[in-house]
This record gives C-alpha cells, structure tokens and sequence, in this order.
C-alpha cells in the first residue's frame, strides 16, 4: 500500500521532525509513506472572510498538483467523521483490499482546507473536535496510520 501524506506548511521543529521521522522507519515495515510539504501561504492577523478564501484556494491548487489520478483522498477535515483506532484501521484494510493501494492523506495549513480539496476528498476524517496545529497532526496522523497497520496485522500496541 502508497500511503501519501500531503501538509501544507514545512516542519521546522526538531522534536515534530525526530517523531516524524521514527514514525517513517516504524511504517516502512507495513506501507510506502511518502510525505509531501507544500508552501504555506502567509496569513496575516485580522483577515476578511474574502481573503481567508483566497488563502485556502492558493494552498488548495498546491496540494491538487500532488493528488494523482486513482489516489483515495481522505482529507482531514474538523466536521469530518470521527472513527477510533480500531475503525481507522478496518478502512485501511477494506480500501487495500477493495484496490486502492494509493491512499492520501491531506493536511490543511492553520486556515483549514479550501473548498476544492474537501469537493475531492473520497473521506473527511476528524482526529477530534478541537483545532491541533498542523505540524502536530502529521505526527499524530502518523501514528494512527501505524497503530492501524498494527491493529489491521494482530500485532500488540498500545491501548
């Protein structure tokens, strides 16, 4: 299974890079992981409804240019569905075994993502009710998508 993880913004902080990372060498046993940083638009204080628009579309056509033809989209997305480790890892499963072994993930910058991107998403997948910044959710995506692959294979993890 591909799993592409697409975020805007770059990871700056090295203890969010140091997790990012052993989270890529735990998953290299279960899947191909491909993460993709795009270039976060600047977000001024105070914007209009208008302008933050504007930002989410900027953002949206980077991340559009790496969505590829056949990729699953799950976006995710504060109004999206809620699912447990347990589920997460059972629609993993059913889409490798339904034959979509290319699966992205999509992470909007601090603004959320833009209309074209949650039109495109095949899933909206919400981690919780509150807001997390953007450069932690990669990190904690990435564990869920490992704790899945665990789960999906029977292996022990952490309850």
């Amino acid at each position: 299974m591909n799993i592409t993880i697409i975020g805007v913004g770059k990871i700056k902080e090295k203890y969010l890079v140091s997790a990012i990372n052993e989270y890529k060498k735990r998953l290299s046993r279960y899947c191909k992981l491909h993460m993709i940083e795009v270039i976060d638009e600047k977000a001024p204080e105070n914007l209009s409804d208008k302008e933050m628009e504007q930002i989410k579309d900027a953002e949206g056509e980077k991340i559009l240019k790496h969505i590829k033809d056949g990729m699953y989209v799950i976006a995710l997305d504060i109004k999206g569905k809620m699912l447990s480790s347990e589920e997460l890892s059972d629609k993993l499963e059913k889409l490798g075994v339904g034959g979509n072994s290319s699966i992205a993930f999509v992470i909007g910058g601090s603004l959320g993502l833009s209309k074209k991107i949650l039109k495109r998403a095949d899933y909206k997948l919400s981690f919780s009710a509150m807001t997390f910044p953007h450069q932690l959710m990669r990190v904690i995506l990435l564990e869920q998508v490992y704790r899945g692959f665990r789960i999906m294979r029977g292996e022990p993890y952490h309850k």
